[in-house]
């Protein structure tokens, strides 16, 4: 199964259905601002550094803004749906790579809506992304203030967060911790144990890469 494109492909017939002032669980961004970003990612390799570096984050903003005025949200929306950008195009690539983004971000439109439910996923795909967390753990979780246990319904446990000091046991499908990992705690559909102020700091967290 392809899921980058499988997921490609649903977030982009959910923008076309919502419209451009949808919310999203990305702060401050709407469906708008959230198409600009996958197009940005893909399409513009020089102004991509600033998704992960705050340096250069201010001329991604504005290429960001830029890229909504010249093509509207019809033209980014097609953009998306028309398949990998860029480097991405390369044999392998956009699974490796996308699989994961555009994941997190199809439930960051999903579950900024008002009704929603959570997705059953493919075990495969389940598997992929445990294999992701189990390897990156520590990197997801490095800014966690508290220690962090991972329970992966079914069977699995990965470690990250802080080495000393409280402990907090996390609990949920494969899906669900990845988006708790990658910021979405408070959406992530996921049981949360440990002392009360542990489980609120690290719900309080900035997760992720």
């Amino acid at each position: 199964m392809h899921y980058a494109r499988t997921e490609r492909a649903a977030l982009s017939d959910l923008f076309t259905r919502l419209g451009p002032d949808a919310p999203t669980l990305c702060e401050g961004w709407t469906t708008f601002d959230l198409a600009a970003h996958l197009v940005v990612r893909e399409r513009r390799p020089d102004a991509a550094g600033g998704i992960l570096l705050k340096p250069l984050a201010g001329h991604t903003a504005r290429v960001q803004e830029s890229m909504k005025t010249r093509k509207g949200y019809a033209g980014l929306v097609e953009l998306v749906r028309s398949g990998p950008g860029g480097p991405y195009r390369l044999p392998g690539l956009d699974e490796a790579a996308n699989t994961t983004e555009f994941f997190v971000h199809h439930e960051d439109v999903r579950r900024a809506q008002r009704v929603w439910e959570p997705r059953e996923l493919p075990a495969e795909l389940e598997e992929r992304f445990w294999k992701q967390i189990h390897r990156g753990a520590r990197l997801f979780l490095r800014r966690a203030p508290v220690k962090v246990v991972l329970h992966r319904v079914g069977g699995g446990t990965a470690v990250g967060g802080a080495k000393e000091g409280p402990q907090v046991e996390v609990t949920g499908t494969a899906g669900e911790l990845l988006l708790f990992c990658f910021g979405r705690q408070s959406h992530a559909k996921v049981t949360v144990n440990g002392d009360d102020e542990a489980v609120a700091r690290l719900m309080d967290a900035s997760l992720g890469v």
